[in-house]
């Protein structure tokens, strides 16, 4: 790795539908405007294969990932354009009645250099009868997941992990100056707290936030907030998209983490300790003042 040298960053905005074929296509193209662009990173956002929350369709729509001709179609890409290519995530067939939010970093060769399956699922009931129960068709993973790219280390993470600070905590002590957030936020809980919660991921940890979104409104009726996010490691915001498709851009120093880090060098500080319950009265009480 060569944390000295500077990289353009592409964030690909989308509008998932149904039908892998079309979000393959629509992806593809703006992975090439990013290169174009000069992007030596590109990230797209999550569920960059489908947005459906119909258990019935998506099963029926979805494979293994062997046989996903995205994956394939991405890998063929970041080899033929000679840049890393992040898939935010992919549905992915893991089971008869399960299946993985799965990202894939895919390096100039074209190889699969990391996999991350997201560890939270969201199970959610919002206002105005708005719910999910991502459990219900996914499997979550169990591993926080980092991998080096030529310029810092990077930690991998999906959308509802955003709201679970210990993860990040975890990835940025294990060496991460990038955290890679794609996401497919709701219009509600994004207008109330995406840029807040990215913006704190990124100045507890002093690291780049990278947040490729979908945005809009989708064809099985979600609306998505969008607003993907460059956010430097002092929690500046240097880049954002608006709600529809395209290409955000990003120049990125990585020289910016490890000054951030030594102006509050919180993660030196961190401290372990335990939790306990509520301290019981003390038997003996010396009170200045009272008789013997």
């Amino acid at each position: 790795m060569n944390g000295g040298s500077t990289f353009r960053v592409g964030l690909i905005q989308m509008r998932s539908g149904r039908a892998p074929a079309a979000n393959m296509e629509a992806a593809a193209k703006l992975i090439g405007e990013a290169k174009t662009g000069g992007a030596d990173y590109v990230q797209t956002p999550e569920m960059t294969n489908i947005l459906e929350v119909s258990r019935e369709r998506l099963f029926g729509a979805i494979v293994p990932e062997e046989q996903d001709a995205s994956l394939a179609t991405f890998r063929e890409l970041a080899r033929a354009l000679g840049i890393y290519v992040h898939v935010g995530s992919l549905a992915i067939k893991a089971s008869a009645d399960k299946a993985v939010n799965r990202s894939f970093l895919i390096d100039r060769r074209g190889e699969i250099a990391a996999r991350y399956d997201k560890i939270h699922m969201f199970d959610v009931d919002l206002k105005g009868g708005e719910s999910y129960r991502e459990s219900r068709s996914y499997r979550p993973g169990d591993l926080a997941v980092l991998t080096d790219l030529p310029w810092g280390r990077l930690g991998l993470s999906i959308c509802y992990d955003l709201r679970f600070p210990a993860l990040y905590r975890a990835l940025a002590e294990a060496g991460a100056t990038f955290l890679a957030i794609p996401s497919a936020f709701t219009r509600q809980t994004g207008e109330a707290h995406w840029h807040v919660l990215m913006r704190a991921r990124a100045i507890e940890n002093g690291s780049f936030v990278f947040a490729a979104a979908q945005g809009g409104d989708h064809e099985n009726g979600r609306a998505t907030f969008g607003h993907s996010l460059v956010v430097d490691p002092w929690g500046k915001i240097i880049a954002e998209g608006g709600t529809e498709p395209g290409v955000v851009f990003a120049d990125i120093d990585p020289a910016e983490v490890s000054l951030a880090r030594s102006r509050i060098p919180s993660l030196q500080h961190g401290r372990r300790f335990e939790v306990l319950e509520p301290m019981a009265e003390p038997t003996h009480l010396h009170v200045v003042g009272a008789d013997a």
